[in-house]
């Protein structure tokens, strides 16, 4: 990284649009940065796939984004975070950064005290990597993990609004009703973009 020049970009990539709402974030937090996003819609969704197979298309990714000369790269994608970042560190030491450790601990800063539930697709719930980072820092912390596969495919289709998309939330996140439960992580960078949609079912 040391032989980069300074205002090299900052890579990040995702399953597809979703990661934009981090890239926005760090262009938020960064304005003086440049940066470089690669959404894989060609292969969207990878929460359904095998670690194997999202591993793959996560070094795909990280090649590209080192030819384009980037200086670090974040890994949006929640799935891909959870696959674990030590395998995806590009030849000439180019670093990942993920999503997971930094979004257990804001849900834990958020929180009051009560339990956090994690919102997230199939593999990135199956790892139980939010679950595993929030009980790194506390032990006794209640984690309640939620399996949303449609969520991603909903919001790529643009059903914001849609009464299926209203459906298919309630049922998802029915099993929260009546727990104690003041925090809620959107483990998969599609899901801000159904914000809305999710605190009016909750």
């Amino acid at each position: 990284m040391k032989d980069l020049p300074t205002d090299a970009a900052i890579g990040i990539f995702d399953s597809g649009l979703g990661g934009l709402t981090v890239a926005s974030a760090i262009a938020d937090a960064l304005p003086e940065e440049h940066l470089i996003y690669l959404g894989d819609t060609a292969r969207v969704p990878y929460g359904t796939r095998s670690p194997s197979t999202v591993i793959r298309y996560a070094c795909r990714n990280i090649a590209f984004l080192k030819r384009q000369g980037v200086k670090i790269v974040v890994v949006a994608c929640n799935t891909v975070s959870a696959q674990g970042l030590d395998g995806l560190t590009a030849d000439g030491g180019l670093a990942c950064i993920g999503v997971i450790k930094p979004g257990a601990q804001a849900a834990i800063e958020a929180s009051t005290g009560a339990g956090i539930a994690v919102l997230g697709t199939p593999a990135t719930i199956r790892s139980n990597a939010y679950e595993t980072a929030i009980k790194h820092v506390d032990p006794t912390r209640l984690v309640v993990q939620l399996s949303c596969p449609l969520f991603v495919p909903l919001v790529e289709e643009g059903w914001l609004t849609h009464s299926v998309t209203y459906a298919v939330a309630r049922e998802y996140l029915s099993p929260l009703c009546g727990r104690d439960i003041d925090t809620i992580i959107l483990g998969c960078t599609h899901y801000p973009i159904m914000e809305s949609v999710i605190q009016s079912v909750i």
